[in-house]
């Protein structure tokens, strides 16, 4: 029986075990870290199960709703998905007739009161400019500003984006970024039209909205153990891959200390990793130098998550929406804050801490803080950052005393960063990787960094070593160092 070894316990890593459960392999999930799940985790606070990293399912996308599908899982849909922009200091709406921030809709933009008048005076310059040529991949900033404005860019586009990739227009790529609006803008001549192409018709006042998000019960964060359980895989945690070589049968890990390494050999092996990790195991790898070289050109964003808990009757009123982003222009250390009870009702049927007076329910709070740049900010300890977060959440909504629970969550190096020439830094990297039999790649750091996007490359790289091992060796996976066991 072929061997594969996957280096990476995160979502991508499991996913892909998942996808190679019936192909007639072995597979071990190597994780270095001593727990799985990456950036996906789920912990109590004041007695609630709250997710600590991605909490969203983007449900328009088949690949996560599929293997969720796949596992007899159930999905919970969010209560709302309506969002707010909080800016010079007031609550406004989000335009809904906008696609990642690119309004399609000019009076619906100049209601909200996002956009200054001059701002929209600017963004309906769009309607009848001449189409804006463009040779190569661009920065969104220097697309969209040239189409509707920077102000535009500032109060919409860069909130959504730094919502998302913890990074700045300004540097991000749009084709990469922003595949399906940068492939319309090339059909239509008026940006904002290109976004209202990609646009569902506005739904009809009786007809229910459709839900875009959802999670599991218990939280995203409840995934990784499930996939780990139901792909049969051995899992390993506290198990660091130090090193990859070509042997003339397949491949040898070494894991582990140097004072005491263990060889692992496989057949093919699918690296499930971020950037660099990657880069550095291949480093040593003929016919590699392509990849590691992209690989190396790579850069990551970090970013903490501060939970609050409150009394409901600490705000003055019950937040409408799911949430609110921030634009970086207006200084705040907070970039975007998630109502999690109301954005997930069902979290309000959990047993809570202390819930003595039902009519005064437990309110958990989501804060996102750090973009690029902010690294000074993140090297806070978690009482000031908590802080930071209350304080900025108490100008934006008035909620009164302090949170009954904190807890803050650091993601270092958390979010790789589609800077421009991005497309083409990976078409590289799978050039090269396709031209070193048993080898497959997958991650956020490819077509997407939404768990979607992760499933998709995990089941592209499970085709892959379907389709191209042979078979060799048996090789070995059993425990040494670290943690050890039989996820099936």
């Amino acid at each position: 029986m072929r061997h594969v070894v996957i280096v990476g316990g995160g979502i991508s890593g499991l996913a892909a075990a998942f996808f190679l459960r019936d192909a007639g392999v072995r597979v071990c999930v190597l994780e270095g870290s001593p727990r799985l799940g990456g950036k996906l985790a789920v912990s109590e606070i004041a007695g609630v199960a709250v997710d600590e990293g991605a909490e969203a399912l983007l449900v328009t996308r088949p690949e996560g709703v599929g293997l969720i599908g796949d596992l007899g899982l159930r999905l919970v849909a969010a209560g709302t998905t309506s969002a707010a922009i909080w800016t010079r200091q007031t609550m406004r709406p989000l335009p809904r007739r906008q696609f990642m921030g690119v309004p399609s809709d000019m009076g619906e933009l100049a209601a909200s009161g996002v956009v200054s008048p001059d701002g929209v005076a600017r963004a309906e310059r769009d309607l009848d400019l001449p189409a804006t040529e463009r040779d190569g991949d661009v920065s969104v900033a220097d697309y969209v500003s040239a189409r509707l404005g920077r102000e535009v860019v500032d109060r919409l586009v860069d909130p959504l984006l730094g919502g998302v990739y913890a990074g700045l227009s300004a540097e991000l790529s749009f084709d990469a970024t922003l595949p399906a609006l940068a492939a319309a803008s090339r059909r239509h001549r008026s940006l904002a039209e290109a976004a209202g192409s990609l646009l569902p018709p506005p739904a009809a006042p009786a007809s229910p909205a459709r839900p875009v998000f959802s999670t599991l019960p218990g939280g995203l964060g409840t995934l990784p153990d499930i996939l780990a359980k139901e792909s049969g895989a051995t899992v390993r945690t506290g198990a660091m891959v130090r090193e990859l070589a070509r042997t003339g049968q397949g491949w040898r890990l070494t894991v582990g200390s140097a004072a005491a390494p263990e060889r692992i050999d496989a057949d093919a092996v699918i690296l499930a990793v971020p950037a660099r990790p990657a880069g550095r195991l291949l480093a040593g790898v003929p016919g590699a130098s392509a990849a590691v070289t992209a690989f190396g050109e790579f850069g990551y964003a970090s970013m903490a998550i501060v939970t609050l808990a409150y009394r409901r009757s600490a705000f003055p009123e019950l937040p409408a929406g799911s949430g609110y982003l921030v634009p970086a222009v207006d200084g705040h250390a907070v970039k975007a804050v998630t109502f999690s009870t109301v954005k997930w009702p069902h979290l309000l049927n959990t047993d809570l801490v202390d819930q003595s007076d039902p009519r005064d329910p437990i309110d958990i709070v989501r804060c996102s803080v750090g973009r690029v740049g902010e690294e000074a900010l993140l090297q806070r300890d978690d009482a000031d950052l908590a802080g930071l977060a209350a304080a900025d959440l108490a100008a934006a909504t008035g909620v009164q005393g302090a949170p009954l629970a904190t807890r803050v969550t650091r993601w270092g190096g958390a979010l790789p960063q589609y800077t421009v020439g991005h497309l083409e830094r990976v078409a590289r990297i799978r050039a090269a990787i396709a031209d070193l039999p048993g080898l497959a790649v997958c991650g956020a750091a490819y077509d997407g960094v939404g768990i979607p996007a992760c499933i998709a490359t995990a089941r592209a790289a499970a085709d892959q070593v379907r389709a191209t091992q042979a078979v060799l060796s048996n090789g070995l996976c059993q425990p040494g160092h670290g943690v050890a066991r039989n996820a099936g």
